[in-house]
């Protein structure tokens, strides 16, 4: 039984884009009462825990992921490379940090990723040294053996304005339904993101390299959150053969700034630091993503394909970055396993690793079998990442170009969808608003025109596929959890994704079943970005 949704009109009557109603069904029932996801989520981040690309836990979450898909029956399982030289692998398991002047206290640190351990308890001075430019390494030369440097100011306490948890009112969602009015872009503001990046990245190289030489015990810096929380991502080398640097812990603002203060006034500052973290290979390993179908009839070659990161940071345990998109994501495709779903196209699985670093994963499979701009031939331009280069000719697509329908994300946390981000397929519009209707008492409704990035549906997006990202609540993505050591199983809602699979359960389905393959949006091809 189909549902006809109503006229879109736009000078010209359009047909309604149909709902199969008892397919919908059959998806509720089987989410929202016999959901597997927050079971599978606490078996991937308490039993395996943090899956930062090429670390052994990544590896073990990969094998995890292909278990649970091979018993729920699905097809072509399987890990595939990305990248043949990603990085190194990396673990971290302890970090132990104490004040042993002018008093004694416990003080919170962790280590930033792809960075030494300090091989067994070390102590040293505390100072204090700004390194801000490739001058600022010279003026600190010869004044650091020894010594455990403050590498940030102090920065003041400013109390948080944001509810720490919340959700979507009806007058956000209303907002989130206008369009922006896109500011102008300065014509010279590529070149000086590209100019900062490099300067960036020649200041990060010298100054592992001088603290190495120099003998500096371990850095320290300030997470960028107040209210106790340890905000890290990366640092040294992932790169074998890069210049990795000293031991680089982040504190919390309220430990780091009375460590400044106490330097600034003169007291002898002493701590010991104890942290065990080690590459766990010289050379760099190869990358993959992991994926899974279920099969098409009569559009088999045709692909919808959904996706979630399987990678994280590594000092929570990845649940809502973004182990809440990889359950939901594996659960949407156990549901229409379960229910004997028989798609027109295929649907594909794709767990994608190396988010964090660039989009990796899925740029790299992108590339591989869709579409990309030709590699740059200039040998500084093959040094930047994919994101800083400049194509050298028109876009080349591959085999699977057309054959392509549409990629769904999800990738904000363990916020319940309210909607989804159109990216300005304004042809789509009408067909999500249909898709979402079924879902409307679950309280996802909007279709906003909207841009959203910073995750992998822009991987399509940019080579003019269509990719889009789900509206979520903001829940505690940004004030608590979003690269945090709080990033935990504690922090999801086991309701949110439930709703979350149903629905993405149902959008690819229906984009599996369409007549036609989800409409692209007029693209207008331009040098790699």
């Amino acid at each position: 039984m189909a549902l006809w949704a109503g006229m879109s009109m736009a000078g010209v009557a359009q047909a309604a884009e149909p709902v199969d109603l008892d397919m919908v069904a059959k998806i509720r029932s089987e989410a929202l009462h016999r959901s597997q996801a927050a079971a599978n989520l606490k078996e991937l981040t308490e039993t395996i825990g943090p899956r930062l690309t090429n670390s052994p836990n990544y590896t073990q979450a990969s094998a995890w992921a292909r278990g649970k898909l091979s018993g729920w029956g699905l097809s072509n399982v399987h890990d595939e490379v990305y990248d043949p030289a990603f990085g190194r692998g990396w673990a971290f398991r302890a970090s132990r940090v104490e004040m042993l002047s002018p008093r004694q206290l416990p003080v919170h640190a962790l280590p930033k990723a792809w960075t030494r351990g300090t091989d067994g308890p070390v102590e040293g001075e505390v100072v204090l040294a700004s390194f801000k430019t490739l001058e600022d390494i010279e003026k600190q030369r010869g004044k650091l053996r020894g010594r455990i440097v403050l590498v940030d100011e102090a920065r003041a306490y400013k109390p948080s304005e944001k509810t720490d948890f919340r959700r979507y009112s009806e007058a956000e969602l209303g907002e989130l339904q206008t369009f922006p009015m896109p500011e102008d872009t300065a014509p010279d503001a590529q070149q000086k993101r590209l100019d900062e990046y490099r300067k960036r990245i020649a200041l990060s190289k010298a100054l592992n390299t001088f603290l190495a030489e120099e003998g500096v015990l371990a850095t320290l810096s300030i997470s960028s959150w107040d209210n106790g929380i340890i905000r890290a991502t990366g640092g040294g080398a992932r790169k074998a053969g890069e210049p990795v640097g000293v031991t680089e812990l982040v504190l919390p603002a309220e430990h780091y700034n009375p460590l400044v203060r106490a330097v600034q006034g003169k007291q002898p500052v002493r701590l010991r630091i104890d942290v065990d973290s080690a590459f766990t290979s010289e050379q760099d390993l190869p990358a993959t993503n992991t994926f899974a179908e279920i099969p098409g009839s009569g559009k088999v070659d045709e692909v919808v394909i959904i996706g979630a990161h399987l990678d994280s940071w590594h000092t929570g345990t990845g649940a809502s970055d973004n182990g809440a998109g990889v359950v939901v994501m594996m659960e949407a495709m156990r549901i229409l396993k379960t229910i004997g779903a028989k798609p027109r196209r295929t649907i594909r699985l794709a767990l994608w690793g190396g988010e964090e670093q660039g989009l990796h994963g899925s740029a790299g499979y992108v590339a591989r079998y869709l579409a990309d701009y030709p590699e740059p031939t200039d040998p500084e331009q093959k040094a930047l990442p994919r994101a800083y280069q400049r194509g050298t000719g028109p876009l080349q697509r591959r085999r699977g170009y057309d054959r392509f329908s549409t990629y769904f994300n999800f990738d904000n946390g363990t916020g319940r969808i309210r909607g989804i981000y159109a990216q300005e397929n304004h042809a789509a519009v009408p067909i999500f608003k249909a898709w979402l209707e079924p879902f409307n008492d679950l309280g996802a409704s909007i279709v906003t025109t909207r841009n959203t990035g910073s995750t992998d549906h822009i991987s399509f997006d940019r080579v003019g596929l269509p990719g889009f990202q789900f509206v979520q609540d903001p829940a505690d993505y940004f004030t608590h959890v979003h690269h945090t050591h709080l990033d935990t199983y504690d922090h999801v809602v086991p309701e949110d994704l439930k709703q979350a699979a149903a629905i993405i359960a149902s959008f690819a389905w229906h984009a599996a079943m369409r007549e036609e393959r989800l409409p692209r949006k007029p693209f207008v091809e331009r040098d790699a970005q």
